[in-house]
């Protein structure tokens, strides 16, 4: 594989990086402020950051021991974990970016490097980024997933997020769970953002527009938003064009948004960057996208023009730019993981009018390395006040790592559904497969803030209802169909649906109805189809739920164990993955 345009951050304390012709340019002069000094290259610089989920606050972040890729995707970025990853890009040994990108000893990782992320850092590095190559030449885009996550957003309906996006100096946005905030609050949120929202693929629905219930961007072609914006770089200028997460309302509950429309909208994609390159002129292109890794790289092959694709969605901390050839020649795909635990540093050199080279950089933010900007901090401190009290409440304690990433249940994820059998009486719990989440490592005490990390949301209502065997393995299917269907554009979002109560094989190659065998309840009983079972969920996505929200079960249940001593996690027995390198057996769970 090509990696020219392959460049990260290097481990800290000296440790010099080595890649065959890569474009390395870090800096080891012993000051730690000066690892994150790029050398100096281009003259155009686009910062990258997405999926934060509102961790203003340093966390710790375990990233996932199963990413598992089918079709053509099986083996490529970003299915790859573990020590497949160290040894695809040829890092083993560097326990620096094991730490940053992989699952291998978190829990030592953790205890030695301490947290990432964090805003007060992240303002910091970006100030210093932008300061050292020129404020002038520096564009900053933010992929979405940015206004929930954490207690305070839930709170402050994403204005404390949009705050914090103020004052760091963001440029450019687009959205995904943005959306699930209410129609006004979303456009009063987008209306004190001093960043532009961009969206191409976000549209106003005919009735709303003629009923004038939401007044579009443009009435002519629905665009509920700007669809893309021109940005002058110094000397050059680039196109940015907003990519929402096309599966809003199928992943989301539509209730909040009845008026809006989304779509990958590829078709409408190609014919604006046609538009753009004949009417602007610009000499790069951008797509700031949420749609995925997976769809990104699809897109990529279908519409020529692009030069760039800023990615998110999927949580992916992916070290290269990739390169995907099309009809045009080569759009390049980027993804900065989730959490502010990383941020995309991407030069162009940009000369007659195209980009003639670049240096792609993916830069973890070690949180214990970095000085906290004052006025982030006190920001930061200001939005956190008034819910301190219930912020700092201690639940519980564990000596269990608890953690939600990967395509499966993680040890997180099984607390939840274990409560939900608990507290609530029932035979079976299911729990989305959201991909947000932060991690509470061994002999940390889990505070009400972790809780909410997992479980801050505007659609938290929890139920209780009777589903015969054969309805719960329809669910399980067609969400594993999402995860799994080898054609990235049917696949909705999302990991697998989390289970507590169950167990069984999956194959992920197979094909859809057919994932799932072997269902066993906790009893050893097989599942029935035609047998009445209590299952107990949350996160509904058509109508609202009747029941508590899920962070007070989820208490309930904590509160009575006091302390976490084990968590026997119901992950599946994995089929036809034989060195498949989307998953490793050296990370627990």
């Amino acid at each position: 594989m090509n990696r020219r345009e392959f460049v990260y951050m290097m481990a800290v304390l000296g440790s010099a990086p080595l890649f065959a012709n890569s474009h390395m340019r870090i800096s080891p002069n012993g000051d730690l402020k000066d690892y994150y000094k790029l050398k100096p290259f281009g003259n155009a610089r686009i910062l990258h950051m997405t999926d934060s989920h509102a961790q203003l606050m340093p966390v710790y972040f375990r990233e996932p021991s199963v990413n598992l890729g089918v079709g053509e995707n099986f083996g490529k970025p970003p299915h790859i974990v573990g020590e497949h990853f160290m040894k695809y890009y040829g890092i083993t040994g560097n326990k620096r970016l094991e730490y940053a990108l992989t699952c291998l000893n978190f829990d030592k990782h953790a205890e030695v490097m301490g947290r990432v992320g964090g805003f007060a850092q992240l303002k910091t590095v970006v100030d210093f980024l932008r300061g050292d190559f020129g404020k002038e030449k520096t564009l900053f885009l933010d992929g979405g997933d940015t206004w929930q996550g954490s207690w305070t957003s839930l709170q402050t309906r994403g204005k404390d997020m949009v705050g914090a996006l103020n004052l760091l100096g963001v440029d450019v946005c687009t959205g995904h769970w943005e959306f699930t905030y209410t129609e006004p609050e979303i456009l009063e949120n987008i209306k004190l953002l001093k960043a532009e929202f961009v969206a191409q693929n976000v549209k106003v629905k005919e009735d709303a527009i003629m009923e004038e219930k939401f007044t579009p961007y443009d009435e002519d072609t629905g665009w509920a938003f700007k669809p893309y914006t021109m940005k002058k770089l110094g000397n050059a200028r680039v196109a940015v064009i907003g990519q929402a997460f096309p599966y809003t309302t199928i992943a989301n509950p539509q209730r909040f948004i009845p008026d809006l429309t989304f779509g990958i909208n590829d078709g409408d994609m190609q014919e604006l960057v046609t538009y753009i390159r004949k009417k602007e002129k610009p000499d790069a292109v951008i797509v700031i996208s949420h749609n995925g890794y997976d769809v990104d790289k699809k897109m990529a092959q279908n519409v020529s023009g692009i030069d760039f694709i800023m990615g998110g969605h999927t949580h992916d901390g992916v070290p290269e730019a990739y390169p995907v050839k099309n009809k045009g020649g080569v759009t390049y795909v980027c993804n900065a993981g989730s959490n502010g635990k990383f941020l995309n540093v991407l030069d162009l050199d940009i000369q007659n009018g195209k980009v003639k080279d670049f240096k792609f950089t993916l830069l973890p933010i070690f949180s214990d390395l970095i000085p906290e900007d004052k006025q982030m901090k006190e920001y930061i401190a200001k939005v956190r006040k008034p819910y301190e009290k219930d912020l700092n409440r201690v639940i519980a304690t564990t000596e269990v790592t608890l953690f939600r990433r990967g395509n499966f249940n993680g040890s997180w994820d099984q607390i939840i559904c274990d409560a939900l059998r608990e507290v609530k009486g029932a035979d079976i719990s299911l729990s989305p497969g959201f991909r947000w989440g932060t991690t509470v490592i061994p002999g940390q005490e889990i505070t009400f803030d972790d809780l909410a990390t997992q479980t801050a949301m505007t659609y938290p209502e929890t139920y209780l209802r009777e589903m015969d065997g054969a309805t719960v393995k329809m669910i399980l299917e067609d969400v594993a169909d999402n995860l799994f269907n080898p054609d990235p554009y049917y696949q909705q979002g999302g990991d697998m649906v989390r289970t507590g109560g169950i167990s069984y094989k999956f194959d992920p190659l197979a094909k859809i109805g057919s994932r799932l065998s072997d269902i066993t309840l906790a009893n050893g009983q097989k599942l029935d189809p035609k047998k009445k079972y209590k299952v107990a969920g949350w996160a509904t996505v058509g109508s609202k739920s009747p029941g508590e929200p899920i962070w007070e079960t989820v208490e309930t249940y904590l509160k009575a164990h006091k302390h976490i001593k084990q968590v026997k996690v119901d992950t599946p027995e994995l089929i036809h993955v034989k060195n498949n390198p989307g998953i490793t057996y050296k990370c627990k769970g």
